[in-house]
């Protein structure tokens, strides 16, 4: 192992993910390539990548509240809840639900639409029906995966985000800024910080990791967490060096990303507003990202290798190359 640990670099894959996106997307340029894969990593990425902006219309409109205190509007509005709970109760339990279910069909298409960007960079094809079937049990066991963990990590926020609100209920309800539900305030924040942390580094390793294994071994995702795990108490700090260096990448990406926005007046930002179009629009970015922990992983042995060996040419009247004893 201290062989292969003094090979496994962060910065090498990132010359092997530039290439890779080079010669999928570019050597040639194939329109309909594009929009097959874009596709594919519209889904991976579905429901889980959007932009907001704030244009500040409540500023505006300040002056219209006729100088009340925070303290005055929260109990108008307060009255006017319990006075019409009779259907505001309901309204917010269906909302809640079809939020819920919206959610977990979201989910489900991209667990699947995992393996269909990963198959398409890891063999540089356009296809949405093969990966789409092949991969059936795999992007279910991913599915469930994450369904579950989505649950797990609700279980601790909720009650934090709870306690939360009524903490500022409470200093609303008194009219003035209170230092120590100020302070109680400041420590549930960080609580609520460090565990999304947590979970989101879980979800990073997931997807980066877990899912090209499951690709690779045709297995469960909880069969592959336990090879990703082997791999982690092995070479810990070198995962930890690649978090790091992916918030690096990220900002990175992001520079690029708003150059590019600002470079052609804002119609890169509006197109990448637009669903399915603007993932296209991002898709080197998206291959790029995905290509680069394929190869990062690939560094810990050729059973960790999502791409196909080359294949070996020979010229025409002279012996093929033969195996090393």
């Amino acid at each position: 192992m201290t062989a292969l640990s003094q090979t496994i670099s962060v910065t090498v894959p990132v010359s092997q993910a530039i290439e890779r996106v080079k010669r999928m997307l570019f050597q040639p340029f194939d329109p309909s390539k594009w929009f097959t894969i874009g596709f594919c990593a519209w889904l991976a990425g579905l429901g889980s990548r959007g932009f907001s902006f704030n244009y500040g219309g409540g500023s505006q409109r300040n002056g219209g509240s006729g100088g009340r205190t925070a303290q005055e509007v929260f109990q108008q509005a307060r009255g006017f809840v319990m006075n019409n709970l009779f259907w505001i109760l309901p309204l917010i339990v269906v909302l809640v639900f079809f939020c819920l279910a919206v959610g977990v069909v979201l989910l489900w298409l991209r667990s699947r639409g995992q393996f269909m960007f990963l198959h398409c960079v890891a063999l540089n094809k356009a296809e949405i029906d093969v990966p789409w079937r092949k991969f059936v049990a795999e992007g279910n066991s991913l599915f469930v995966f994450r369904l579950v963990l989505g649950l797990v990590w609700m279980i601790p926020m909720v009650p934090f985000v709870i306690v939360a609100v009524v903490l500022v209920i409470r200093m609303i309800n008194r009219g003035a800024p209170d230092i120590h539900v100020i302070i109680s305030l400041i420590g549930v924040g960080l609580i609520i910080l460090a565990l999304g942390i947590v979970f989101f580094v879980i979800g990073k390793l997931t997807t980066d990791f877990v899912v090209p294994i499951m690709f690779l071994r045709r297995c469960k995702c909880l069969d592959g967490w336990r090879e990703l795990c082997h791999l982690l108490s092995t070479h810990a700090a070198r995962f930890v060096v690649y978090l790091l260096f992916q918030i690096v990448l990220g900002l990175a990406i992001g520079v690029i990303i708003l150059t590019t926005i600002i470079a052609t007046c804002c119609v890169a930002g509006c197109v990448m507003l637009m669903p399915y179009l603007g993932t296209v629009l991002l898709l080197p970015v998206l291959t790029f990202k995905r290509s680069y922990s394929l190869h990062y992983l690939a560094q810990y042995g050729r059973e960790y290798d999502v791409f196909p060996p080359p294949i070996m040419t020979t010229i025409p009247g002279t012996a093929p190359p033969t195996a090393a004893a």
